[in-house]
């Protein structure tokens, strides 16, 4: 019997996919990448600069032991099969699996799917096809160039002003928002009046004087314009006129985390985390069904096996009127297309009617890319738009209304809806007395900061990144505490905004947004094969190394900070100074000196959760305090029952149990209570 066996990168993913295979297949995961460039080598790149920038690889540490069992696996099997995602990241994980995992002459395959339904898995192994090196290879100048300008600028900025980390994607990121914080502190507000002409079923705003658009600046031009109003105002145009509201294109990754943000209130690591677990499989009746398909996508592009299906059902379930048809919109420029835009990957499988499988966040995510992917295939609103034009001397007001009269679309996508108004009939010359001509005082306000949705939208529109690194950037610049989050608005703080005053005065072409954008256009070209790593990294690398050594030159260092003190060895003063174990207090006559201030501190007692260890079962979680490594300072929780527990969590029990896997729930960093084992489970409690 011929044995073969699958490897795919998450453990979720394998669970449906071997229902359904047969029982000659055996389906493994990866979780994830299971090795990286190694740390080795000049300036720790895991690069032979010398040898044309050859990578050096090693074995990510936490994955040893998935990676002995995978060529345990790999020994037993006669073909393998190499199913990771339908993206070049995931194409760059199988390669590494095969590089790494002793295939020898075993027939290999790469096996891609957009959906993980058995008719599309099935499909997908019936035709396999072999490794795109062409993908491999731009996926590992990505991985190559954010290396070199990752560690070489983190390291410059570390010591030269003890920012933590810079990037290409994160750092040009960082500056959009710090440079929109220049924008507000150079806003100077202007002050402007508005006029209203109040009638008794209706407001007029003055619209124009002497047929140019009026910009009433102080309240003295404003009284002036009033005082040259008759008391009868003329009716001199009504117009009434239907606008289409067209609807909204299916969802693509950045697309989906804006309107999940807005709608939702979901960060876009949220909306990522369960979008995952959507597409990996969700347990229905008696099978595990993907509900949606690969959500890291740039493409809008709809496969007819959706369409047809999809318009034939909303004319049975909404009416002939309601059927639109396949919008041809071209993608946008540096959209990889590689697979569909992000849809439901069953029509008939409603949002109502598969409710009581998923959880509260996971069904409101579902029924909005359900809605948006049918809605793109539904006719457009039809709105009734109605204006009047009243005359007074040289002044125009102008009032308007709407009423939507065929909802479309918006059937369907309620998040959606329009305000419907109303005018009084009126007839042309008709003269009307206003009740009142009232004035009000406003001031111009500054640009508004960006909300999470808004950065994503940015970073699209600027050709920042791809998809897949919207979210995790996102999280970086937080992490490093670059910028904070006001209201859901970021704010960058002193030492984001110092990071990019400095990263601007050395390095401005690497962090501009139009670098990142023409990087990615570079990268299509060599997942296409027009273009060759070797070059391209060779390139960059003889025109980036003088810019770090002219910023390592001339970039001023910033003093530490003085305690107050003076060291006890030497008698010069004590400064604090930081290290990847957190702050301390030194000589500043290092290296002559190398007295360090030792803290007294003691023996601190665990504070017990009351929550019984699940692992064990013997002993309690307790809250400690890591004392070493680049936690230090940090709380984490654990069985009391160490060193024979070794049970760990990485957020504090509220003493549930997750209802899909058993595993502990805590709370999570963003606040949601969410499953201990959230990579396999994937549970957020609604």
């Amino acid at each position: 019997m011929n044995k073969k066996l699958v490897i795919v990168e998450s453990p979720s993913k394998s669970k449906t996919i071997e229902q359904y295979l047969g029982e000659n297949y055996t389906v493994l995961s990866s979780k994830g990448h299971i090795r990286d460039l190694a740390i080795s080598g000049t300036g720790g790149l895991g690069l032979d600069i010398e040898n044309n920038f050859q990578p050096k690889y090693e074995i990510i540490k936490e994955k040893k032991k998935v990676v002995a069992e995978l060529k345990k696996a790999v020994s037993a099997s006669d073909e393998v099969f190499l199913a990771t995602d339908p993206d070049r990241e995931g194409e760059a994980i199988s390669w590494h699996l095969k590089e790494t995992l002793n295939i020898g002459e075993r027939p290999t395959k790469r096996v891609i799917f957009n959906e993980i339904t058995r008719e599309r898995v099935l499909e997908a192994f019936v035709e396999p096809r072999d490794i795109d090196y062409n993908l491999v290879s731009s996926q590992e100048t990505r991985r190559i160039l954010d290396r070199i300008i990752g560690f070489k600028l983190s390291k410059l900025l570390q010591n030269k002003i003890k920012s933590k980390s810079a990037g290409r994607v994160q750092s040009a990121t960082l500056k959009i928002i710090v440079d929109k914080e220049k924008e507000i502190d150079a806003f100077v507000e202007e002050e402007y009046w508005n006029v209203l002409a109040k009638f008794p079923e209706f407001d007029a705003e003055l619209s124009k004087y002497k047929k140019k658009n009026v910009v009433l600046n102080n309240e003295e031009e404003t009284d002036k314009l009033i005082a040259s109003l008759n008391n009868e105002f003329i009716v001199s145009k009504i117009e009434v006129k239907n606008r289409k509201r067209e609807t909204k294109l299916p969802f693509i990754t950045s697309s989906l985390q804006q309107e999940a943000s807005t709608k939702l209130n979901f960060s876009s690591q949220k909306t990522m985390l369960i979008a995952q677990k959507l597409y990996e499989g969700i347990d229905l009746e008696n099978e595990t069904v993907g509900l949606i398909t690969y959500m890291r996508t740039d493409s809008i592009r709809l496969s007819e096996t959706f369409t047809q299906p999809a318009i034939s059902y909303i004319e049975k379930e909404f009416g002939k009127e309601y059927k639109g048809a396949v919008r041809k919109v071209k993608n946008g420029k540096n959209v990889q297309d590689a697979h569909e835009a992000i849809r439901p990957t069953d029509v008939y499988n409603k949002p109502e009617e598969i409710k009581k499988y998923l959880t509260k966040d996971e069904y409101n995510l579902y029924a909005l890319i359900y809605r948006r992917a049918l809605a793109s295939l539904m006719k457009a609103a039809s709105i009734q738009v109605t204006s009047i034009e009243l005359s007074n001397n040289d002044a125009l007001f102008k009032a308007t209304a709407q009423e939507l009269v065929f909802d479309g679309y918006l059937k369907l996508y309620t998040y959606e809806s329009v305000s419907n108004s109303k005018l009084p009939k009126l007839e042309e010359k008709t003269e009307l007395v206003p009740t009142s001509v009232d004035k009000s005082q406003h001031f111009t306000k500054p640009p508004a900061r960006f909300t999470e949705a808004r950065v994503i939208k940015e970073m699209e529109d600027l050709g920042i990144g791809r998809p897949s690194t919207y979210s995790q950037t996102i999280a970086t610049i937080k992490k490093r505490k670059y910028v904070v989050v006001k209201e859901k608005k970021f704010i960058p703080t002193d030492q984001g905004k110092l990071t990019i005053e400095k990263l601007d005065e050395f390095f401005n072409q690497i962090i501009s947004a139009d670098y990142s954008a023409r990087m990615e256009k570079v990268l299509d070209d060599i997942a296409l094969g027009e273009d060759q790593q070797t070059r391209i990294v060779t390139t960059f690398y003889n025109s980036f190394i003088p810019m770090v050594d002219n910023a390592n030159k001339n970039m001023e260092k910033i003093a530490p900070k003085f305690t107050g003190e003076d060291c006890p060895k030497c008698g010069s003063p004590m400064v604090f100074r930081s290290s990847r174990y957190g702050t301390f207090e030194a000589c500043s006559n290092y290296p002559t000196c190398k007295h360090i201030k030792t803290k007294d501190v003691e023996k601190a007692t665990p504070v017990t959760t009351g929550v019984k260890c699940p692992k064990c079962g013997k002993g309690e979680i307790v809250e400690r305090t890591a004392k070493k490594g680049k936690n230090s300072g940090k709380k984490f929780y654990a069985c009391n029952n160490f060193p024979r527990c070794k049970n760990m969590l990485f957020g504090k029990p509220t003493g549930e149990i997750c209802p899909k896997c058993g595993s502990l729930l805590i709370e999570g960093n963003d606040g949601n209570i969410i499953c201990q084992s959230t990579k396999e489970c994937g549970y957020v409690k609604p």
